[in-house]
This record gives structure tokens, C-alpha cells and sequence, in this order.
């Protein structure tokens, strides 16, 4: 029997304030994943803990916001590992012998950070990844941003993880791939439009891998559900001409959706295929590496 990999992506809705309640719900979710089969659980951006921000001035600058009470009563909410909520997404991993992807705040050095948890079956926390391309031009400047991309080993799967914003650039995706990813999984919480969706599809081909990106449905946060699957397999020999990589887009509404990846299939691709790290020429892509800045694309908001 073919070696397959299922996703349980989770396109449902959770309160913006209230961890106890987003966990509750989050621990059925994850039952109900298992009884479809699932391998892995891939919750949205910030499930426990909301995609909420302190109310401040935000024309303020930011050495100011970070000294106000407000500001310092909303870090002070942010989870380590050792939170009550990741530990019972931990447990239950383990009772059910399945994989969990959750996400929330979390204490970064200053700020907070918005990460995601790759928790293995055994309910052993494999990889803490923080996004690395916060959105600095919005509330998301109040965040202390990741400082590299990861990867982990998932049941002899390459396992990578990008964060909303962080599939805007190429560069996410092809350093993952370049870290040996197999699958790179995506919580998200923004309208996924056609432009996005094309973007995952390129991101999946260009690569050779498959990537899973969960949304909220339709409502607030500003989201609208059409979560995706994209396997990055373009060309079949079973088939003559190129074939659509999409392996699921859900609708606008809630819903447990499951991503089955032919993983073998995959590798197999990826082991003869041209796209990759196959033919590219590493030595002429110094430019790529240049921190300078020119118009039009100089913002006086940007922060390394």
C-alpha cells in the first residue's frame, strides 16, 4: 500500500480572548481528527491565545507602546512551553498517538513572538517556530519576530513550517526546501484570494514539496476560509502534460478537512524532477543576500 501522510487542516472558528475555551475546543478538534484518520493536526495562526493586539495609540512609536500598562499586561500573557494549554495539547498527543501543529503567542525576549508548536505523537514538542516576517507595517510591529526557518523530523517526515506573511516571499519557502523539507505546513489568518492561492501552488511546484495551509472561515479575524493542499507534483508519468497540484481548497465555511499527501509519490518526484536545488546556480544569487533598500521599496516603518 502506498505511503500516504494526512493533514486534518482546521478550518473552524475560536474566541479571540479566551485560551480555556480555544484549548476545549482545540482537544475535540483533535479527537475527531483521529477518528478521520488523520496523522497531524494543523491549527490557524494564534489558535489559543487569539490574534488580538493591545489597544494603543498606534501612531506611537514603539519604544513608547512597549512601556505602557496595557502593552505590559498583554506580554505578560504569552505561553512558554511549559504553558497548562501546550501541555494539554501535548497530552493528548500522546494519549491518541497523533501529531499536533498549535499555535499562539509566545515570550520572546522583549515582545511576544507568534509561533506554532510541531508536537510529535508521543507528545514530545519537536520544533518551536516563530514567524520570522512579522507584519511591520500593521499591529504586528508590537511582535518580536523569529529569527531563521526550521525543520523537523515527523515520523521519518521533513516537516517545515511558514507563518501567514512568511509565504509573501520566496525566500521562506526555498530555505525550507533547502533544509531538506518534504511538506511545509502554513497557519494563516487573512483573506486567501487568488494571488495567495497561486503563490502556494508556485511555492509547492518551484519547490517540489507539498504544502497544507490552514485559515480561518469567513468572518472576523478578517479571513475567508479556502484553506489548500498543494502535493507540488506538476508532472505524472501516468499522464501525458502537466497536472494541477491541488490536492484540497475548502470553502468559506468551518470544517475538519483531510489532506492526504501520497508522500511516496512525492519523494519519488523529487528524486528526478528539475525544479529544486536540481540545476540552480547558487554562486549568481549574490544580489538575493543584499541588505540594501532602494525605491520604490524604501519604507520608514521597516525593521531588521
Amino acid at each position: 500500500m502506498p505511503n500516504t501522510f494526512k493533514i486534518a487542516i482546521v478550518q473552524e472558528t475560536r474566541d479571540p480572548y479566551d485560551c480555556k475555551w480555544n484549548t476545549e475546543k482545540g482537544l475535540s478538534i483533535v479527537k475527531k481528527a483521529k477518528e478521520r484518520g488523520a496523522d497531524i493536526v494543523l491549527f490557524p495562526e494564534c489558535w489559543i491565545t487569539g490574534y488580538e493586539f493591545p489597544s494603543v495609540d498606534e501612531t506611537l512609536p514603539l519604544e513608547e507602546i512597549v512601556k505602557l500598562p496595557q502593552f505590559i499586561e498583554w506580554n505578560a500573557l504569552a505561553m512558554d512551553e511549559n504553558n497548562q494549554y501546550i501541555q494539554e495539547f501535548c497530552n493528548i498527543a500522546k494519549k491518541l498517538n497523533i501529531g499536533i501543529v498549535i499555535t499562539g503567542y509566545t515570550k520572546g525576549i522583549n515582545r511576544p513572538q507568534n509561533s506554532a508548536f510541531v508536537i510529535s505523537k508521543n507528545g514530545e514538542i519537536l520544533m518551536k517556530y516563530s514567524k520570522v516576517h512579522t507584519c511591520d507595517f500593521a499591529n504586528e510591529r508590537m511582535l518580536e519576530c523569529g529569527d531563521e526557518f526550521k525543520v523537523c523530523d515527523f515520523d521519518g517526515i521533513k516537516l517545515g513550517i511558514m507563518i501567514c506573511y512568511d509565504r509573501e516571499y520566496p525566500e521562506s519557502a526555498r530555505i525550507l526546501m533547502l533544509k531538506g523539507t518534504e511538506i511545509i505546513l502554513v497557519p494563516n489568518a487573512c483573506p486567501m484570494e487568488i494571488n495567495r492561492l497561486s503563490q502556494l501552488r508556485a511555492r509547492a511546484y518551484e519547490n517540489m514539496v507539498g504544502i497544507a495551509t490552514v485559515n480561518y472561515p469567513i468572518g472576523k479575524p478578517d479571513c475567508n476560509g479556502h484553506s489548500s493542499a498543494f502535493d507540488g507534483i506538476a508532472y505524472s508519468p501516468c499522464q501525458s502534460g502537466s497536472r494541477d497540484t491541488l490536492i484540497i481548497e475548502a470553502g468559506e465555511r468551518e470544517g475538519i478537512y483531510i489532506a492526504d499527501f501520497p508522500i511516496d509519490e512525492i519523494r519519488e518526484y523529487r528524486s528526478h524532477e528539475v525544479h529544486g536545488n536540481a540545476y540552480r546556480h547558487p554562486q549568481k544569487y549574490k544580489l538575493l543576500v543584499s541588505e540594501s533598500i532602494e525605491e520604490p521599496f524604501i519604507r520608514k516603518d521597516y525593521r531588521k
